[in-house]
């Protein structure tokens, strides 16, 4: 049995809507694109793996969802990637990865989407740094946790993958989870803590494949 988290405001769209509001004036003022989520480290690591891996071709269909400021899809733009999409359901997100986006002159297609609402394509990959985790600290989490898994598995293409990061839940956790529409695949290593001679993981990184 799942152990729900307690509903915080990281799981509202109005703290999101804040948040994206001052890094467009960031952004404006300085020039300054705003924080990776999780850091650039894990960021690398899970590019590091999807270059390595012979599911994943450059002209990929891949999805961010919950996208933020656009910097994952600006890296993956970068190394090559040409089949580019980022949602967020947050406008001011949107607003903000359009325009670092377009100040590099790349081409990344960026629209205001809910995944708690359903995606209207099909995808090969499905990327998530962190949304899952809000989508965990909402209202009726539970309720919510099963729409994006039922929503995330719907849009992945036959042999569809979906890499998905988190602060929140444990590979196992995760694995748990997603278990009965997905399989996991890998998982991406990332930085450990040692306490009490136990070896742990501050954030967990999984691949998982639709069965």
């Amino acid at each position: 049995m799942v152990e729900e988290h307690d509903a915080s405001e990281l799981g509202t769209q109005d703290y999101w809507e804040d948040h994206y509001k001052e890094e467009i004036e960031n952004f404006s003022s300085h020039g300054d694109p705003g924080e990776i989520w999780f850091g650039e480290d894990i960021l690398n690591r899970i590019i590091r793996w999807m270059e390595s891996s012979d599911l994943i071709r450059k002209y990929s269909k891949i999805v961010d969802i919950g996208c933020g400021n656009g910097v994952f899809l600006i890296e993956l733009a970068n190394e090559g990637y040409t089949n580019l999409t980022g949602l967020d359901y947050s406008v001011n997100a949107v607003t903000l990865a359009k325009q670092i986006a377009k100040r590099q002159d790349l081409n990344i297609l960026y629209f205001i989407c809910d995944i708690l609402e359903g995606l209207q394509n099909t995808y090969d990959v499905i990327h998530d740094k962190g949304t899952y985790d809000a989508v965990s600290l909402s209202e009726n989490a539970k309720e919510n946790r099963l729409k994006y898994i039922e929503n995330v598995y719907k849009s992945l293409s036959s042999n569809g993958i979906l890499i998905i990061t988190s602060c929140n839940w444990t590979q196992s956790e995760l694995d748990q989870q997603f278990g009965e529409k997905f399989s996991l695949l890998a998982v991406i290593p990332t930085p450990q803590f040692k306490f009490s001679g136990k070896v742990g993981s501050v954030v967990s990184s999984c691949v998982f494949k639709k069965k």
